[in-house]
């Protein structure tokens, strides 16, 4: 009861100031859903989240900037309930920044996130420097076009995760679909940004390693990452340049240790 009242009194401060239409919150709590606090800004037109929840110790903090910015479940999931909550898990810090203020088109975060101990901090229309970049600011926050879609779906615990998607100054669509499952200890950072469209398409099934992918410059780029094996894969994966840059790999690593992937593609 003491977590309910809380997160009606935090959500009622955080939406008085809005007042720009069609904008919409729902989230629904499963069981007790105890010591979350949730933060919620909304500044435009038609910006929503949709999602539901479980258990203890989360923090979240959305921030949506702009016109048509969406962080809900994703449909062809489901709502997420079956499995206790689109965030179902313990000690998760989460951060969904979304900026579209130029143009029509729409930004999308989806998740499902059932695992412990993870933290991401997960943009669109703004991009992260690097992997220790913890503002992610980009360079067109305030003329972004928008078009982005973040899908995510990590049945795992202990990681950290960091995506970042933005426009140039063309109206370019960049997509990210991660799928981590089973895997303990991730650290994905990813960063796209350009003129070009930009494809990422990440399945990870192994426990720990660490995953670099950075798609820049005007070229559209595609990449397919598949890490398997009875041991981790590092990756460190670049694509960049006017040019369009296509990268894709299966990895079953059963090299005791690791394996370790290093490759940059165009100029």
């Amino acid at each position: 009861r003491q977590m309910t009242k809380l997160l009606i009194i935090l959500l009622s401060i955080s939406l008085s100031s809005i007042a720009h239409a069609d904008n919409s919150v729902y989230i629904e709590q499963i069981t007790t859903s105890d010591d979350t606090t949730i933060t919620i800004n909304q500044d435009g037109n038609n910006n929503s989240v949709n999602l539901s929840m479980a258990h203890d110790d989360n923090t979240l903090d959305f921030n949506q900037v702009g016109n048509n910015n969406t962080i809900s479940w994703v449909s062809y999931w489901g709502s997420g309930k079956i499995w206790g909550g689109d965030i179902d898990g313990t000690n998760n810090t989460l951060k969904f920044e979304q900026y579209n203020t130029t143009g029509s088109d729409s930004n999308k975060i989806g998740f499902h996130m059932p695992g412990n101990n993870n933290d991401l901090h997960v943009c669109q229309g703004a991009t992260f420097s690097s992997s220790t970049d913890t503002s992610c600011s980009g360079t067109t926050p305030n003329s972004e076009y928008g078009g982005h879609t973040i899908n995510l779906d990590v049945h795992a615990n202990g990681n950290n995760v960091k995506i970042g998607q933005e426009t140039g100054t063309g109206n370019a669509d960049h997509y990210a679909q991660i799928y981590y499952y089973n895997g303990d200890n991730n650290d994905t950072f990813i960063t796209q940004k350009g003129n070009g469209d930009k494809d990422l398409r990440m399945d990870i099934r192994t426990d720990g390693g660490e995953q670099e992918v950075m798609q820049k410059g005007d070229g559209d780029h595609t990449a397919t990452v598949n890490l398997y094996g009875s041991y981790h894969t590092d990756l460190s994966l670049t694509q960049q340049g006017n040019t369009a840059q296509s990268y894709s790999i299966t990895q079953t690593c059963q090299t005791s240790g690791g394996c370790g992937i290093s490759l940059t593609q165009g100029n």
